[in-house]
């Protein structure tokens, strides 16, 4: 099971409350801003791509990719100019195009820092894909690059938009079933393909902590609504050969102010998809959880349904746009991105000694 192969969209009509992201603009009348992606493979082409077709806010303007035969293809699927079609060698030119007001970075986690600071210095507002760097060094340069350029960030993070997930936090935050003990979030999948970027090290910072673990990580931190206080993990690899200098698979604990606990497990070499909590005598579950379009909730109450977009990038594209033409915070922002990185540092010092608790500095 490939890594975006799992993640389907499943329109359903169930009923629930609809959150109210993405709201259509008064400011700007029927103005959308201009969306470029940068990186055109399968998370674009799958998702980012068909959900920019449903927008509200925004709309596919550009594109930015280093295949011609990916360029033709996308401006006659989607009618995009040629000027509004660029490589990586041209891009920098992006700052004199006034159709494009955002720039959505799509490429290995090696380049999201790089890229993130030259669409600020176009003057080009942001969303660069999740882990935001290889480091928290490069988070801390992509925020000051954005902040000095007065342009927003954001980290795609859907899931900070997404219904049940959003629910779970409510569930937990008002102790509508008691408060949280223990949360349980895991995340892996089979992929052991040597060719893959996000197996090499250099490129893409260390396995599946850095890539499916982010979704652990936030799964169960804004499920207690805390920080963690402290970290401790343990890494393991079946297969050398394949998982050179990365782990294949991460356990690791995390305890919070509170009191709660939180136990996940994230790999390349198993399937796992669930967010489970418990309270004193009541539970409440999404399984599965972080797939694009999958969630599903159930408690010791009762099912946790709501309707579903056909994309989840819809609302976390929509209420980027309007925190640009509204100037409001944003949710899913560079800070939130910084934190996660702060994590997995901890996750993976953690590791590498053995298991040892490492303390969490805020």
């Amino acid at each position: 099971m490939k890594r975006r192969t799992f993640i389907k969209n499943i329109p359903l009509s169930i009923g629930g409350i609809i959150m109210t992201n993405s709201l259509p603009f008064s400011e700007k009348k029927d103005k959308k801003l201009g969306v470029a992606l940068v990186g055109l493979g399968n998370y674009s082409m799958r998702q980012l791509g068909p959900a920019l077709l449903e927008t509200q806010n925004c709309y596919l303007a550009g594109i930015v990719t280093g295949t011609p035969e990916k360029a033709e293809k996308w401006a006659k699927q989607y009618n995009i100019p040629s000027k509004n079609v660029y490589n990586y060698q041209n891009f920098d030119s992006i700052k004199d195009n006034p159709d494009i007001d955002i720039v959505y970075i799509v490429l290995p986690n090696s380049m999201h820092a790089e890229y993130t600071i030259r669409a600020a210095k176009a003057g080009k507002h942001v969303i660069c894909e999740k882990p935001m760097a290889m480091n928290v060094k490069e988070c801390e340069q992509m925020i000051a690059a954005c902040q000095a350029a007065k342009v927003k960030l954001a980290i795609g993070y859907r899931l900070h938009y997404e219904p049940h997930h959003l629910e779970m936090r409510r569930l937990a935050t008002e102790k509508v079933y008691g408060a949280v003990k223990i949360v349980n979030s895991s995340l892996g999948y089979a992929m052991a393909d040597p060719k893959s970027w996000r197996l090499n090290k250099d490129m893409g910072g260390g396995g599946a902590i850095m890539d499916l673990g982010v979704y652990a990580i936030q799964g169960a931190r804004r499920t207690v609504n805390e920080l963690p206080s402290s970290v401790l993990a343990q890494g393991f690899v079946s297969d050398k050969t394949i998982f050179k200098g990365i782990y294949e698979a991460m356990m690791f604990q995390m305890t919070y102010p509170s009191g709660a606990i939180s136990n996940s497990e994230t790999t390349y070499g198993a399937f796992f998809d669930r967010l489970y909590a418990t309270t004193a005598s009541e539970w409440f579950e999404l399984r599965p959880s972080f797939g694009a379009g999958l969630a599903t909730g159930n408690s010791s109450k009762g099912k946790i349904e709501f309707k579903r977009d056909s994309y989840q990038q819809i609302k976390q594209m929509d209420a980027f746009a309007e925190n640009i033409v509204k100037n409001t915070p944003v949710l899913a922002s560079g800070e939130e991105g910084v934190i996660d990185l702060k994590i997995i540092e901890a996750i993976k010092k953690s590791a590498d000694k053995g298991g040892k608790r490492v303390e969490m500095q805020w």
